[in-house]
């Protein structure tokens, strides 16, 4: 049966990739990689600095915390610079290196090659033994197998699961059934849909449904890194039918052991040419390698670029690795210039609902809003705030309860403005209300309305 990219050719229908195990200084890579980027996906979630999650998305708090600073909703700025500035590194990487993020640090090649192919292996063997008996009917060997595997994926799952949802929810109560309904339901649903996905989808959301894959023929070109099949080298291939009808010295080097190919968790044929599905995972390089090694010849398989198979110098430096460096730089810039200048409150101020303004039995026009303060401090007990509004005329009164914030708190409280009567006083007057918590001080604006040019023209 001939298949390309785990896809049967002659019906168009998938086909079961079985990828062969292999071993190799890229795969050592991945196995030390690997595992350093699982343990950073299942710590992460634990650890607090300052007395706040190293990282966590609170959505119903509105709240981002990340390294020991929390963002707000008023903060959407530095969360755009973050998320603009994660786009260019990845343009950049990519415009480098192609697809060594898809090889080695995209969470579904990682959780499958370090976790659910090592699972398949233990329990249904090696590829040969594993396509054998896929091939026969079911029997007792082959069902417990297949309830062991998948029971398996459903621990691994859920846990995978539960790690995820602790980026948004508190990890301490998640995983000790603290948590609400909703929680849990989610971690249900995304549960299922890894193990459906590493336990039987697998390289088609590669193939299919990754957009990296599909945009980033738009980030590459001639000096990006690819894995590519010395063609000049290689070729004609030692199979049967060339060593019988062609002789021996105009023969190219490959042997056409198909180890590149068994090897491939996408199901394609590197000698084919660069092809979409690639992910760039070097399993072909090793397999090569190991091969071609024993015969003391050099892989036919490597890291490479097009300029470079073409005999060109490959180039580091150029348009649009300068371009995207240069906007990395900027973003950078930014982002700490704006941090730096960030203060440790955040001050709200807002008019009450349904009222403009309101004359009091003794004449006086009051004006009501509620004062709303978020903290940034990262620990201690609660601070006394001291508010003064400037741009009041004389005798006016100011009104509001005491004012206390603690660590990452929102509070709000009612502001109450009175001026008293006066001839002179204008329908809108500009106020400049300030909040000061120890040697940090932030000022919003606000406006008083009176009706005093409507008292006027009556």
């Amino acid at each position: 049966m001939s298949t390309y990219g785990g896809t049967d050719r002659s019906t168009g229908k998938r086909a079961w990739v079985y990828a062969q195990s292999v071993k190799g200084r890229f795969q050592k890579a991945h196995r030390w990689s690997g595992w350093a980027l699982l343990a950073v996906l299942f710590v992460t979630p634990w650890l607090r600095i300052g007395g706040r999650p190293l990282v966590l998305i609170d959505l119903p708090g509105r709240r981002l915390y990340a390294l020991g600073t929390v963002f707000t909703a008023r903060d959407t700025i530095f969360i755009l610079l973050m998320g603009l500035f994660g786009a260019f590194a990845l343009f950049l990487f990519t415009s480098l290196y192609g697809r060594l993020w898809c090889g080695y640090a995209c969470p579904q090649t990682v959780f499958l090659e370090e976790l659910i192919r090592p699972l398949e292996k233990l329990w249904e063997g090696e590829r040969g033994v594993r396509r054998a008996r896929d091939a026969k009917p079911m029997s007792f060997d082959k069902l417990w197998r297949k309830v062991g595997k998948w029971a398996s994926y459903t621990v691994l799952g859920t846990a995978g699961s539960l790690t995820l949802v602790s980026y948004f929810h508190p990890a301490g109560e998640l995983w000790t059934g603290q948590a609400g309904v909703g929680a849990y339901s989610m971690v249900a649903v995304l549960a299922v849909g890894f193990i459906l996905d590493y336990g039987w989808f697998r390289e088609q959301f590669c193939n299919y449904l990754c957009p990296y894959a599909r945009f980033q023929g738009a980030l590459t070109d001639d000096e990006s890194l690819v894995i590519a099949y010395d063609l000049k080298l290689g070729e004609p291939r030692q199979d049967k039918a060339a060593r019988k009808t062609t002789p021996k010295e105009e023969l190219g080097a490959c042997i056409d052991c198909n180890k590149c190919v068994v090897v491939c968790p996408t199901g394609i044929d590197i000698r084919d040419g660069y092809q979409l599905e690639c992910i760039g995972c070097a399993r072909c390089v090793d397999a090569c390698e190991g091969v071609m090694g024993k015969l003391n010849q050099p892989s036919l398989v490597n890291y490479t670029t097009i300029a470079e198979t073409e005999g060109r110098k490959r180039r580091i430096v150029r348009p649009r690795t300068v371009a995207y460096g240069a906007l990395l730089a900027a973003l950078a810039a930014i982002f700490v210039g704006m941090m730096g200048s960030r203060h440790s409150l955040e001050v709200g101020i807002n008019r009450v609902p349904g009222t403009l303004y309101q004359v009091d039995d003794d004449g006086w026009t009051r004006n009501t809003f509620l004062l709303e303060v978020t903290s940034h401090f990262t620990e201690g007990a609660d601070r006394p705030l001291e508010v003064r509004v400037d741009g009041l005329p004389a005798g006016a009164e100011l009104t509001l309860p005491p004012l206390k914030v603690g660590a990452d708190q929102t509070v709000k409280v009612p502001l109450v403005v009175r001026v008293p009567p006066q001839a002179d006083l204008p329908r809108t007057l500009p106020l400049e209300v300030t909040v000061t918590s120890g040697d940090d001080e932030v000022s919003v604006q606000a406006t008083f309305k009176s009706g005093a040019e409507e008292a006027l023209e009556g």
